[in-house]
């Protein structure tokens, strides 16, 4: 089987040619520039390959309800010329074949669900901690929708007594992406992240932000494997930190011994698919429509 998969991105787009196993067999990217320009790059990579069905994860706020007028535009993004566009409607005036449309994280959630960390499993959390927080969720074998589309990077935290930064998120100040993604990083400390070293106190912050979160979701969500990604999660030395301060956070509440013992390791990891997480998620996206 033939499959198209867009991984749309607010710095880049990732497309992809790649089969039912989650198999990436061509892929290209390129910046994110004015919607005509970066379409244009998209149908140049996709016209003529004839791929049976196309997946895509998006960048959002989105609008992924398909009984909506707005079914398949980017919505009230900040990113220019991106405002209300209707990518899907671009897309299928393009190509008559099935497609599937989702957040970029609900994308990688279904992928790592469906080919890595969290294979086998009814139930998985992804988080990508990068530039911004995101998160999508696999309930009952299902991606997690409603009123919109989780938007997990926004729950407010308790601020660590230590930690004195207002926050970098425009609407929310503290919440957990105004505390713990990137560019909040960078702004406490003056350097990005990637600059600071290992044993650098920034990190042991930065776990308990995330631990917080993470003991968090499991209460709202209990999920069966949580999955973080994003550029932050390439420090490694953060997970026994965060598993330190998940089971600190739950304080034994949840009796399971995955999260009361050091199978932690093993229930709070990083992404099997790496980087590769959104693009073979839209694999999957794909996969999921067609008959």
């Amino acid at each position: 089987m033939k499959l198209g998969a867009i991984e749309a991105g607010g710095t880049k787009f990732v497309v992809c040619i790649g089969n039912e196993k989650g198999e990436v067999l061509e892929r290209e990217s390129f910046p994110t520039e004015a919607p005509e320009k970066t379409m244009e790059n998209v149908f140049k990579f996709f016209d003529g390959k004839e791929i049976e069905a196309l997946g895509v994860g998006s960048f959002g706020p989105i609008d992924p309800d398909l009984t909506s007028p707005t079914y398949g535009y980017i919505t009230t993004t900040p990113k220019p010329g991106w405002n209300n566009y209707n990518i899907m409607g671009a897309l299928k005036e393009r190509y008559d074949i099935p497609m599937a449309f989702d957040t970029d994280v609900n994308g990688a959630a279904l992928g790592e669900a469906t080919f890595g960390a969290a294979k086998g499993l009814d139930s998985a959390l992804y988080l990508t901690i990068g530039t911004g927080i995101g998160g999508g969720a696999v309930v009952g074998g299902k991606l997690v929708h409603g009123l919109l589309h989780p938007e997990m990077g926004h729950m407010k935290m308790i601020v660590r007594e230590d930690d004195k930064y207002s926050g970098k998120c425009p609407y929310h100040g503290t919440c957990f992406e105004g505390l713990a993604a990137g560019p909040a990083i960078e702004a406490r400390w003056g350097v990005k992240g990637s600059e600071l070293p290992e044993d650098h106190p920034a990190w042991d912050l930065e776990a308990y932000y995330i631990g917080q979160a993470m003991a968090n979701y499991i209460l709202t969500l209990s999920p069966k494997k949580i999955i973080l990604g994003g550029g932050v999660m390439h420090q490694k030395q953060l997970f026994p930190m965060i598993h330190k301060y998940t089971q600190e956070f739950l304080n034994g509440y949840i009796q399971k011994e995955e999260v009361t013992t050091d199978k932690i390791k093993d229930y709070i990891v990083y992404p099997e698919l790496g980087d590769n997480a959104g693009a073979v998620g839209a694999l999957a996206l794909a996969m999921s429509v067609v008959k």
